[in-house]
């Protein structure tokens, strides 16, 4: 059993820790907001009412026991009744969390909730999103409203002028339904503002929920190299930068680096890309990983780039917002806004089907040292580089290029640079290649 498979994580740490996440990234407020644990033996740990949710400490975190005691210095949330009712009409239920981060108000407002059909991973992840009428905060109509919609079987809800409550197997399970139904709400409030946006239907091939019903071969690696070593550590710093920046949430995205010819270090499948260390990190040797860990679905992708371009290095599958608002859309990306745009970015490859409908080698034909980023419809980016820091500064360009030229939409026409102007930087930069 490893570490990662058994929870030795105490609650009032988990609470605290995924609060800490959720404010840090602007997804509730210092008021707003309260996350619940049910323990093995009917004990609901809570954060407490009216606190601040920038600085919980671990003592802050109350216990309500099954006989309806409370432990701690505070008063549990006043949103505990609908926790409590949410666990006793999904008793599958171990983690709830409830906020107002600001897309998924603006669909409560609207009395409309994000079609989690926009992305393949949005609908493993979410499932159908159920919708509970308003009724007083705190009150024992609002949880009735609430855990009656749960009982339909939906495990992320909008309530009507309120926010979003989120329940899972576990906290974490609970918070990455969190953060990727804000992520698919936010990605639907940019694409509208680019043109219709389109949304996968249910004929479409489905992702495959995990890795590859035959498992790939596996081996057991000799020592690392010192090479090896360093790869690790700067593909768990970038990305968690990446994360950091709004690249990627916690259940999405790759990101690889090459080690030799036919051997290259890779993300792991499903877990928590906040979370990475060096010992998560995949080898990959000869399509053959490392003995007990699963690599990123997208591995067979980056192997066969790797095999048809020797000069790119590195390579990470994300989705940030804007770049993957363009995905969902028709809309063209255009780098020709600023230099540094076209210099790192060049011509964004469009390619019509998500990641996984690609055969590999075609994909690799398809991407060029002169096309290092490809936007896959409905399924975010591919960005190559020439090391690990070129790739993660070309997806920087990327988003910063689609978020500036969203941004640009309510001030009138975009004007891209001139053919004479392309021409130069052209001569100047990207010549030598």
């Amino acid at each position: 059993m490893t570490s990662r498979s058994r929870d030795l994580v105490h609650p009032r740490d988990e609470i605290m820790r995924t609060m800490e996440r959720i404010y840090r990234y602007r997804m509730t407020t210092t008021s707003g907001g309260n996350i619940s644990i049910r323990d093995d033996d009917g004990d609901i740990w809570i954060t407490p009412a009216r606190l601040d949710k920038g600085s919980l400490r671990r003592d802050d975190i109350v216990r309500v026991r099954a006989d309806g005691s409370v432990d701690g210095p505070h008063r549990p949330s006043s949103e505990f009744p609908f926790h409590k009712a949410i666990y006793q009409a999904r008793p599958d239920t171990r983690g709830i969390v409830h906020a107002h981060p600001v897309a998924l108000v603006a669909f409560s407002i609207c009395r409309k909730v994000p079609d989690t059909r926009l992305l393949h991973q949005a609908r493993q992840v979410c499932g159908e999103v159920g919708f509970a009428s308003y009724a007083l905060p705190g009150s024992e109509a609002l949880g009735r409203s609430i855990a009656e919609t749960f009982a339909l079987g939906f495990h992320c809800v909008v309530l009507e002028n309120h926010g979003v409550v989120t329940a899972g197997a576990s906290l974490q399970n609970a918070f990455e339904r969190f953060e990727t139904l804000e992520f698919t709400a936010k990605t639907v409030v940019k694409a509208s503002l680019l043109g219709p946006v389109h949304y996968l239907i249910e004929q479409e091939p489905q992702l495959p929920s995990g890795p590859a019903s035959d498992p790939a071969p596996e081996f057991r690696p000799g020592p690392a190299t010192s090479r090896e070593k360093e790869l690790r550590q700067r593909l768990c710093e970038f990305v968690r930068r990446a994360y950091q920046q709004r690249l990627m949430i916690s259940t999405e995205g790759a990101f690889s680096a090459r080690l030799d010819d036919d051997t290259f270090l890779i993300t792991p499948h499903r877990i928590d890309r906040n979370m990475l260390d060096v010992h998560d990190i995949v080898l990959v040797q000869r399509g053959a990983s490392e003995e007990g860990k699963t690599p990123s679905t997208s591995g067979r992708h980056h192997r066969a780039i790797y095999a048809a371009h020797p000069k790119f290095q590195a390579i990470v599958n994300a989705y940030p917002v804007n770049a993957t608002a363009f995905s969902v859309t028709e809309a063209p990306l255009d780098s020709r806004t600023i230099p540094e745009s076209y210099i790192f970015i060049r011509e964004v490859r469009r390619l019509p089907n998500g990641s996984h409908s690609y055969d590999s080698a075609e994909l690799a034909r398809l991407i060029s040292p002169r096309q290092p980023i490809a936007l896959f419809a409905n399924d975010g980016a591919l960005v190559c580089g020439t090391s690990i820091l070129d790739a993660f500064d070309r997806l920087e360009v990327l988003e910063t290029t689609a978020e500036a030229m969203i941004n640009s939409r309510p001030l009138g026409d975009l004007v891209p640079m001139s053919d004479e102007a392309i021409a130069e930087l052209t001569a100047a930069f990207l010549n030598g290649e």
